[in-house]
């Protein structure tokens, strides 16, 4: 879609703003609303009344603030009730973070939302007689106003606005009716391209079902169908191929062993060159060429229960569940941290197939019910080791590793284009949101003249 320039700009004397349409206005922030900060916090105090707090994470999260949501419950006293309570045309948003990228993210209040106050970390922007809110609340997400923001933000350990800089940060206002017709058109588009951004989000929900879908039948069922099965003898696996085994894990390995814990290995006996310490930092993204953690000679020799070897399996044991990476070949000496696990396996397993394995369904199914009610974010050695696995020979074992790596990179190929398709998605609703509030396309009329988004008036 291209989009018409507006017939007549002018300087809007603020540089990177440049030019606006002649008939805007570029106003101070207080100027044409009222801001301000809330102090009501989550905790419950004696003798004020029971409200509903519309907290950060609310605003964070959703581009609107309605009644359906589910508030958390708090108290307020009289005086902040009659503050802080949301009103159609509000425009919350959040004033302080750890990083400044999450500073003036901002949800629109549609309707009046009588015991719902705002919470602490958060201001509100009331627009006076004559300005929208739902436009105002487009401001906010436009990249010229993000970047306003971000420049302003201060702090070291937590970055926030102060009152001064959400006052006065310089924006661009068109008349009352056209900020009503722009903030309608942007909600319409916005709409669209949301709905084909939750279309490629179904996509890749299916595609990552699909994926565990071809592991979880490789592992259990094999590669021909036409091959006799056999009862495994456990209920929720099912039959297997007759020739396979079904054993335990701990039956397959050479050795499990968990990391070093308590005082053996503490960060300030790191070192900044020598022997390196292996963590999720490497599992997790599967990439040993990363971190920097390193201890010396002697540690090292202390800890040589520890060491790591190529071909080793290292499991992510801590609120990581299911991330593992096999150790590649030439890897710097090392070894392994108290959140990782290793495993060596016997000859009757090849490392892939065992690592395909416990990256399926059959393993988390398992595992979860192991822990016994327990959460799935600590592994130990004594419920992982009891888990049971299909165990095939080790040719078909390769066969099965191949055609998994096959079938899963065609898979992983269509989650990369779908998350390119959203990023997109995601590109052209911010520079449409920012041409639209910033003067640089005529949203008024039909589009017409074929002009980029990132095009300046006339």
């Amino acid at each position: 879609m291209s989009f018409a320039r507006y017939p007549e700009c002018k300087d809007s004397g603020v540089e990177w703003l440049g030019d606006v349409p002649t008939h805007w206005d570029v106003q101070r922030l207080k100027r044409i609303c009222e801001v301000f900060p809330s102090n009501v916090d989550k905790k419950a105090h004696e003798g004020e009344e029971s409200i509903r707090l519309c907290n950060y994470t609310d605003v964070y999260y959703n581009d609107k603030i309605t009644s359906d949501m589910s508030f958390m419950e708090a108290t307020a006293s009289a005086a902040q009730i009659q503050k802080f309570t949301l009103r159609a045309g509000d425009t919350i948003v959040t004033k302080d973070s750890e990083t400044a990228d999450d500073i003036a993210i901002s949800a629109h209040v549609p309707d009046d939302l009588p015991g719902v106050v705002c919470g602490y970390h958060l201001s509100m922007i009331r627009p006076n007689a004559g300005t929208d809110g739902l436009f105002v609340k487009r401001l906010f997400d436009s990249a010229y106003a993000r970047a306003c923001f971000e420049i302003s933000a201060n702090g070291l350990t937590r970055v926030g606005l102060s009152q001064y800089s959400l006052d006065n940060i310089a924006l661009p206002f068109p008349p009352g009716d056209e900020q009503r017709v722009i903030a309608a058109f942007l909600d319409r588009e916005a709409a669209k391209i949301d709905a084909l951004v939750a279309e490629q989000e179904n996509l890749i929900a299916l595609l990552k079902e699909k994926r565990q879908g071809v592991i979880s039948h490789a592992v259990t069922k094999g590669l021909d169908p036409a091959v006799p099965m056999k009862d495994s003898g456990i209920e929720w696996l099912g039959q297997v191929p007759a020739h396979w085994d079904v054993k335990r894990l701990k039956f397959v390995l050479d050795e499990i062993k968990a990391g070093p814990f308590g005082s053996s290995l503490t960060k300030d006996m790191y070192v900044s060159a020598g022997f390196r310490v292996y963590g999720q930092e490497q599992v997790i993204p599967n990439d040993f060429s990363v971190g920097d953690y390193y201890i010396g000679e002697e540690k090292y020799k202390e800890l040589g229960q520890y060491k790591i070897s190529t071909g080793d399996i290292l499991i992510s044991c801590v609120g990581t569940f299911g991330k593992i990476a096999i150790v590649p070949p030439e890897i710097e000496p090392g070894i392994i941290n108290p959140r990782l696990m290793r495993l060596r396996c016997s000859p009757a397993v090849k490392p892939e197939y065992l690592a395909t394995v416990l990256r399926s369904a059959v393993v988390f199914e398992q595992f979860s019910l192991l822990s016994r009610g327990g959460t799935m974010d600590v592994i130990n050695i004594g419920t992982l080791s009891d888990i049971v696995l299909p165990v095939p020979n080790v040719g078909e074992q390769e066969a099965i590793f191949q055609f998994v790596e096959g079938e899963t990179n065609k898979l992983d190929e269509l989650n990369a284009e779908a998350q390119r398709a959203i990023e997109l998605l995601q590109e052209r609703r911010s520079a449409l949101i920012s041409a639209a509030v910033t003067g640089k396309i005529d949203v008024r009329r039909p589009p017409t003249v074929p002009v980029s988004l990132e095009t300046s008036c006339a």
